[in-house]
């Protein structure tokens, strides 16, 4: 969601209280939802995404350019999903380095797997839980360039734009940096 979340990381460098904040997903509607639980219920998960970042970050997204906008939004989604970021970086980057095209749903499969030995409760996950999990991915790679779209999941690996690494560098984000840095 890169439109709503340049309007929601300009909405913070305002420093808005929460009554502010409120208003002006509500009343303002500034994500331009059809329903207020609607713009409520996305506003909270992409402020959970923006708050791993700081102003500095805020600010790039902003007015950074898209290449910019979309890496700092993909770096904060590394940092408040790290199943996300485990996936890029056991998967995606797997796959790329043995030179596969494209990503299955059986590597999701096999991915998840591999959580259960780490995490027992990811068996408990019904599937439709599992099935969206992968959708939400797919859709936050594709948005970030990473994938060609989710229809053919085809690998298309990005460069760190350089002011994209400089501030997760200075940030000693190394986690996101790495799970993104795939062409290197």
């Amino acid at each position: 969601m890169p439109l709503e979340s340049k309007r929601l990381a300009n909405l913070l460098l305002s420093e808005p209280s929460e009554d502010q904040w409120q208003e002006a997903i509500t009343t303002t509607n500034i994500l331009q939802k059809s329903s207020p639980a609607t713009a409520k219920r996305q506003a909270t998960l992409i402020r959970k995404r923006l708050m791993t970042l700081d102003s500095t970050g805020w600010q790039l997204i902003v007015s950074g350019g898209n290449e910019v906008c979309l890496q700092l939004l993909l770096a904060a989604s590394i940092q408040h999903s790290r199943l996300l970021g485990d996936f890029m970086s056991q998967v995606y980057l797997t796959r790329y380095k043995g030179l596969e095209t494209d990503l299955t749903k059986h590597s999701w499969q096999d991915f998840l797997a591999g959580c259960s030995h780490i995490d027992a409760s990811v068996l408990t996950w019904s599937e439709s839980t599992q099935l969206k999990l992968f959708q939400v991915i797919l859709r936050i790679l594709a948005e970030a360039k990473y994938l060609d779209s989710v229809r053919n999941l085809r690998l298309t690996p990005q460069s760190v734009h350089p002011e994209v690494r400089r501030y997760l560098m200075r940030q000693e984000d190394r986690y996101a940096l790495h799970c993104m840095d795939i062409a290197k």
